[in-house]
């Protein structure tokens, strides 16, 4: 069950549209997340992580091309977000944050479940 997707696609749950982005926010305010390239390897090699998301547009692409590959061994969804900017956001810092980890998902648990029906009918 790994998803590597192109983007931070969205997908339709209650009549609501949701991305990536806000389910790492959720999760943020309600759970648990890593943030930064070095904290979410450690995360992935631990088998802590639920979720993974980095960044695009992250220059030297070296930086995260290890991720996908890690999370395929463990089975861990990953997903490209568009936005290193955005997931900064997403994390409550004000610059750039290159990848992301899900450690608990808190209230956004369903979302997650919702977003990884979609993942696997795009699969």
């Amino acid at each position: 069950m790994t998803y590597v997707r192109h983007y931070a696609s969205l997908y339709l749950a209650n009549n609501k549209m949701a991305s990536i982005y806000e389910i790492i926010e959720k999760a943020r305010k309600t759970g648990k997340v890593e943030k930064g390239t070095n904290e979410v390897t450690k995360a992935i090699e631990r088998g802590t992580a639920k979720l993974v998301s980095y960044g695009e547009d992250v220059e030297p692409k070296e930086i995260v091309q290890h991720l996908p590959i890690l999370c395929k061994e463990k089975n861990i969804p990953c997903i490209k977000a568009d936005k290193k900017g955005k997931l900064g956001i997403a994390v409550g810092i004000n610059v750039g944050c290159a990848a992301v980890c899900v450690i608990e998902f808190g209230d956004a648990e369903k979302d997650f479940e919702g977003f990884i029906k979609v993942q696997d009918k795009l699969n």
